[in-house]
């Protein structure tokens, strides 16, 4: 597909496929548009949450949500929730607060291609007949460089627990992604104030997704800058510590991943099961089209050498029956070249399948939404036992 023709599908409208999918491409007046979030809203909609503008780092990224009303088929038109113009703002997390009902949005703000300058940025958010609209944002105390992306988890005592990524670099350099390490953000007082609690010997692991397993154990998926595996880790005391990150058998390209626990208890993960020993393909830094001096590059010394470039296709989906170590059943979703050595979402050259969503439904179904091309992004509802049946 040209970046004409998925334009001239973003509709936003529910399509069957097959007996047991549909699909859409969501809405959106812009070019760009990346790094997707789920999440189920208290009236029983489902909200998807992207950024979107021109070009990843550029001020004119913004968070979008649009929304599908239960037992709809059309997808509401993209609204903007975000709006500082100094700033990328980037990587939306949606949290509906279970005791109270109420919505926020959690974001990132940095500027340029620097992502050790971000902050996290926090607003209300509230659904009304004209759309979604936005309270006043507020920075949260917590390190310049903190990243989010997976979704918030509530702890056995009430506390919020906000997987982060940590962009840290040597002193005088930039930002490459060889000394990021993950962490997870306790809240005590419902998102007032924040601590750290870092996960031990997790150079290269990004991304943190935790998935509660039960009985207090807990288990959480990264992304690798590696660019070799899924890595996982585990706590067994509620997610107050957690252990040193150890791989899984599901290759990974240094693209985002999803993982949740199943309603059958089984550990799902959604991910381009794709490493730097497979292909070739490498690109210098993440924001090499930016054209900033010095775009970051340095020295990994202490660190690890960032893989970018590995494609980013097919997008996969990867069972467990052994609480995410390992995923022997998987099945495609969608597939193409996963071409990523552009973040252009116009020239054609970019064909990656990534940055997956994934949430299940009451009756079992997955929901599912991932970048399509950069131009867009696309979701897919899979029936009950898609994953089984093939």
């Amino acid at each position: 597909m040209t970046p004409d023709n998925i334009a001239e599908r973003m509709t936003g409208r529910v399509e069957p496929i097959e007996p047991d999918r549909a699909e859409a491409f969501l809405p959106s007046p812009v070019i760009h548009n990346h790094a997707s979030f789920l999440q189920w809203l208290p009236d029983g909609s489902l909200a998807c949450a992207w950024f979107a503008g021109t070009l990843e780092g550029r001020s004119d990224i913004f968070i979008r949500i649009s929304t599908l009303a239960p037992g709809a088929t059309q997808w509401s038109a993209a609204d903007q929730v975000s709006d500082d113009e100094t700033r990328s703002e980037q990587n939306p997390v949606i949290f509906a607060e279970p005791q109270s009902g109420s919505v926020g949005l959690f974001h990132t703000a940095q500027p340029g291609g620097r992502q050790e300058e971000c902050v996290v940025r926090f607003r209300p958010i509230e659904q009304t007949a004209a759309g979604v609209r936005s309270g006043p944002s507020r920075t949260l105390d917590l390190p310049k460089g903190s990243f989010v992306r997976g979704s918030m988890v509530v702890r056995d005592d009430g506390a919020w627990m906000l997987p982060l990524f940590l962009c840290k670099v040597l002193p005088g350099a930039r930002w490459t992604g060889s000394h990021d390490t993950a962490a997870v953000a306790v809240s005590q007082d419902r998102g007032e104030s924040w601590s750290l609690t870092e996960v031990p010997n997790s150079v290269g692991c990004v991304h943190m997704t935790i998935v509660p397993l039960g009985d207090g154990g807990m288990a959480a998926f990264f992304r690798r800058r590696q660019a070799d595996f899924v890595y996982r880790t585990e706590s067994t005391d509620g997610g107050r510590s957690w252990s040193t990150p150890e791989p899984t058998d599901v290759p990974n390209n240094n693209s985002s991943i999803v993982a949740i626990r199943l309603a059958d208890g089984r550990v799902a993960l959604l991910c381009n099961p794709v490493s730097a020993t497979d292909s070739p393909a490498r690109r210098e830094s993440l924001y090499d089209e930016l054209g900033e001096e010095d775009d970051g590059r340095s020295d990994p010394a202490g660190g690890v050498a960032a893989i970018w470039g590995v494609p980013r296709a097919p997008l996969t989906l990867c069972v467990s029956t052994d609480g995410g170590k390992t995923f022997p059943q998987r099945r495609i979703v969608d597939d193409g070249p996963g071409t990523c050595l552009s973040n252009n979402p116009l020239d054609g050259r970019n064909k990656e399948l990534s940055y997956p969503a994934m949430v299940q439904g009451p009756d079992g179904a997955l929901h599912l939404a991932y970048t399509f091309h950069r131009r867009a992004i696309k979701y897919v509802r899979l029936a009950p036992g898609w994953i089984d049946r093939h």
